[in-house]
């Protein structure tokens, strides 16, 4: 049964890491202001937890309604895990290979966006130049930086996905402790 999650896990990866690619590449095509605005952050949070839930449910599912704490975390995390990787693989490419110029019009949008933000919340100027000098000396666009965001999202995926197991997990009731 071990490999039926593995697999069941493995196909949902690559769903979500396609569902994300395509996300990139038709925003990337239409309009880059749309990757500067928070909403979209978090209806893509939204989109890779619904995606390992699924995942772990799908896997409970398979095992005819029982499952353990690792099984089903390991199913989430690894639907995730894939989804997060192949994006962030394609938006390495995309902006270090294919368009860096897209990366430093994304930057600029960014550095806009957040002076903008700042500004609204009253931050002093001293803070807003602060932050922005900040902004222009680290390129998020690399690939360096961008595989140290798979490191702390998958951190922060880790956590939620302990959350999840705790719930998704349902141990078989005639079995002995």
């Amino acid at each position: 049964m071990e490999s039926a999650i593995k697999s069941s896990a493995l196909k949902h990866g690559l769903y979500l890491g396609i569902l994300m690619i395509l996300v990139t590449a038709i925003l990337y095509a239409v309009n880059l202001d749309l990757m500067t605005k928070w909403w979209l952050n978090i209806i893509l949070f939204a989109i890779i937890l619904t995606f390992g839930i699924v995942s772990a449910l799908k896997s409970r599912t398979l095992l005819n309604g029982l499952i353990t704490f690792k099984e089903a975390f390991s199913s989430y995390f690894i639907t995730i895990a894939i989804g997060v990787i192949l994006s962030t693989l394609f938006s390495i490419l995309l902006f270090n290979v294919i368009d860096p110029e897209a990366a430093e019009i994304l930057k600029e949008k960014i550095t806009q966006a957040s002076i903008q933000m700042m500004q609204n919340f009253g931050a002093p100027e001293s803070e807003i130049n602060k932050a922005v000098a900040a902004m222009n000396e680290q390129d998020q666009f690399s690939a360096q930086n961008q595989l140290k965001s798979i490191a702390w999202q998958l951190l922060v995926y880790a956590i939620i996905g302990l959350i999840v197991a705790l719930v998704v997990k349902k141990k078989d009731p005639n079995a002995i402790n």
